[in-house]
């Protein structure tokens, strides 16, 4: 049986593109620098990304916690939102691995308010910790994608203070392809930025980190120490490569698949959806008033082979994907509608 996955955009599955890249992919050690796909990869993403340098890496967590291990002396403080990836769904390893303190501030639909980040700053104390870093997140990962205005600000005070910023950039494509933009005018605005090469791009493995020279050279070690010395990783950089070079320009098709679906489930009674927030291919909803639990439509829909998540406090919600079509769309929309009046 063919299922409609709704669950994230993590589930997509490599294109037969990617899978011949990765048969044929020319590979070596990249511990020892001589992998020349991973070198190819890396190359493409720094310059696509408008960075000196980038690094491949596992994973968009890894990539995260990468930089902040990179950016920060153990004891730094780290200023960030407290709805973010890296607070949210990490597990909490800025604790663990970089060693550091979060500050996290609240936001309005994943802004921080510049003045509230430079309230934040630590002045010079025997007492307080050292603000090490700040870190923003675009698209963020309640769907929508964070204004250049707001951006810009954030980071004109962190230069002032001299302080680095990293960007949570795993769907920093979306976030171009949302605002019509070339990416390097948003990249702009960090000292460094993790993307992910899976999620909507469909490569099967990997993120890329990229910053300074100086930054990822210093990032390649830490790489190493933490576990992400991959050997013959090019297998999976070829694939990175094509999503890179293929994938991102067809993100807008998503993005306007979430749109109809959301659409169409906020007709349905009982169905709130939140469309002012979609932005990229990612639907939030709430069907309580439906009076349908949400365990049990995880299940029906499983039976009728849709893959789902259920609610998160209270919340649902639906991604769409390459493997999602519109045909596929209207099919999860009839199957709801049939659901709720059965």
């Amino acid at each position: 049986m063919r299922f409609i996955d709704l669950r994230s955009d993590t589930v997509t599955m490599p294109t037969d593109a990617m899978r011949e890249a990765m048969y044929k992919a020319e590979v070596g050690d990249d511990v020892y620098g001589d992998d020349p796909t991973v070198s190819k990869l890396e190359a493409y993403a720094a310059a696509l990304l408008g960075k000196e340098s980038a690094l491949f890496v596992p994973s968009g967590t890894f990539g995260n916690q990468l930089a902040l291990f990179t950016h920060c002396k153990r004891g730094n403080e780290v200023i960030l939102s407290d709805d973010s990836h890296i607070v949210m769904h990490e597990v909490g390893g800025a604790s663990v691995i970089a060693g550091v303190q979060l500050r996290t501030l609240p936001t309005k639909k994943g802004e921080m308010n510049p003045r509230e980040v430079a309230s934040k700053i630590r002045g010079e104390d025997i007492h307080y910790p050292s603000t090490g870093l700040i870190c923003l997140e675009n698209a963020h990962s309640n769907g929508r994608v964070i204004s250049l205005e707001n951006m810009a600000e954030i980071y004109g005070i962190a230069k002032n203070h001299g302080i680095p910023v990293h960007l949570d950039g795993a769907r920093v494509f979306n976030a171009a392809t949302y605002l019509n933009i070339d990416v390097k005018e948003i990249t702009k605005y960090c000292d460094s930025i993790m993307c992910c090469l899976s999620k909507g791009l469909c490569a099967p493995v990997g993120s890329i980190l990229a910053g300074s020279k100086d930054f990822i050279d210093k990032a390649r070690k830490g790489r190493k120490l933490m576990g992400g010395g991959l050997r013959q990783s090019g297998f999976l950089a070829a694939a990175g490569l094509v999503a890179l070079q293929d994938m991102i320009h067809r993100l807008k098709e998503d993005h306007e698949n979430a749109l109809l679906l959301g659409r169409e489930l906020s007709k349905i009674p009982g169905i709130k959806v939140e469309m002012d927030d979609i932005h990229l291919n990612m639907v939030f909803f709430d069907m309580q008033d439906t009076g349908y639990d949400s365990d049990q439509l995880v299940d029906e829909f499983f039976n009728r082979g849709i893959k789902i998540n259920s609610a998160e406090d209270g919340i649902m919600r639906f991604v769409t994907n390459y493997w999602v079509s519109e045909e596929d769309v209207r099919h999860v929309v009839k199957t709801m509608k049939e659901l709720l009046s059965a």
